[in-house]
């Protein structure tokens, strides 16, 4: 039997960004958790513009080619790892595009948030995330990774290596994200 797939999405697309390393730390968590197989979609590679389809996503009416592959590329995912920046107390305008860009797709699968930021570590992102994933119809889940000034955590060769803490808390996550997407299997076939 397959393993659901797991997409983690790398949600800032600002150059000189931290986002990508957080991503492929969480990558390597989720794969060591060994109940998924895993993608990376990087936004600032995928380059949505800023939301411009004529027909609201839940017509699933979709007029341009770079939404047509992102609707497909979504669609083949089963459950998501928003990774996310905080700015300015709230998600990144490139992350919050990307969810608004479609509907059905995100509907019934389960998402989990890795923030990161300063002293609040990008929760207050995750918080307004929670809303918006909520309409979408996804599952959230409650465990989530929030890591403070994450470039304290690069190692030598420029990794990601938030520690063992960070660890415990990934396979916590990924143990929930497994449940609910098993759970909501059935729904998504519906």
């Amino acid at each position: 039997m397959a393993l659901p797939v797991l997409q983690v999405i790398i949600g800032s697309t600002r150059p000189g960004r931290i986002g990508d390393r957080v991503a492929a730390w969480a990558a390597v968590q989720a794969e060591a958790h060994g109940g998924f197989e895993v993608e990376i979609l990087d936004l600032a590679e995928i380059g949505l513009p800023l939301y411009d389809e004529p027909n609201h996503p839940m017509l699933a009416s979709y007029v341009h080619d770079h939404t047509k592959q992102w609707s497909e590329t979504i669609a083949r995912g089963d459950a998501y790892v928003l990774v996310c920046p905080e700015y300015n107390h709230g998600m990144n305008a490139a992350l919050k595009n990307a969810l608004d860009f479609l509907y059905h797709e995100w509907q019934r699968k389960a998402v989990a948030f890795v923030s990161y930021g300063g002293v609040s570590a990008g929760t207050r992102a995750v918080q307004q995330l929670r809303q918006v994933t909520a309409a979408l119809r996804m599952v959230a889940i409650v465990e989530s990774i929030h890591l403070s000034f994450p470039s304290a955590h690069l190692a030598e060769d420029g990794t990601f290596a938030p520690g063992a803490a960070a660890e415990t808390a990934a396979k916590a996550m990924f143990d929930e994200v497994e449940r609910w997407t098993t759970a909501t299997a059935t729904m998504r076939k519906g």
